[in-house]
């Protein structure tokens, strides 16, 4: 079976990285990788390069802009955000479902260009709830922190573009939600099409066994 991009959004404050952390160490969810953006933003305490982020430069993301590195990419509270085509592609040719941790713009476009694409918004249960994990992360500057917060009122808006809305209430559900979408997604015919195949090959040759004998 060949992998598949699956599209993770959310605003700041949603929840998405611990979701994609629980995903990405899950027992039941197997065979699937993340793939590392590229940002301008500077590094936060506690992340690291090549993990994380690849933290670069605005003039190095402009030049893999012009030499066509990203799938998608765009310019989010003020920080370039993309994701390196090659990197996908690769994944997904040895059979890998790939996350995307993208904003809400990145989704679209990569939606345009791949609609196969498993796509999951992350919705918070509240704004209260929003603003309260995103102060007590302390990850970002006052200003910062009000660009976020006044971005998330447009960005909950876009929920309705994609495919399947896990709300963030509970941490443990929602992570379990997820994972449970991920395998619904690979049960899709249009993904079992191989081996669909070779199932009614085995069928069709034991019947002309049968009738010849």
């Amino acid at each position: 079976m060949q992998g598949n991009l699956i599209i993770i959004s959310s605003p700041s404050g949603g929840g998405k990285g611990t979701l994609i952390l629980e995903l990405l160490h899950s027992e039941i969810v197997s065979n699937i990788g993340y793939c590392v953006s590229y940002t301008t933003r500077a590094i936060r305490d506690g992340e690291t390069h090549g993990h994380d982020y690849f933290f670069v430069s605005r003039e190095e993301f402009l030049a893999r802009i012009e030499n066509g590195e990203f799938l998608e990419y765009a310019e989010v509270h003020g920080n370039l955000y993309g994701t390196p085509i090659q990197s996908v592609k690769d994944a997904i040719n040895r059979g890998k479902d790939i996350i995307l941790e993208i904003d809400v713009q990145g989704a679209a476009s990569v939606r345009a260009k791949i609609p196969e694409a498993l796509s999951v918004f992350i919705l918070p249960p509240s704004f209260e709830v929003l603003k309260n994990r995103l102060t007590t992360r302390a990850t970002e500057n006052p200003e910062d922190l009000a660009l976020r917060l006044k971005n998330s009122f447009g960005e909950v808006g876009h929920f309705s573009e994609f495919e399947y809305v896990v709300i963030n209430d509970d941490a443990a559900r929602a992570a379990a939600d997820l994972q449970t979408v991920i395998l619904a997604d690979r049960l899709r015919r249009v993904r079992q099409e191989a081996a669909i195949k070779g199932i009614l090959s085995s069928f069709e040759t034991s019947k002309n066994h049968a009738i010849g004998e």
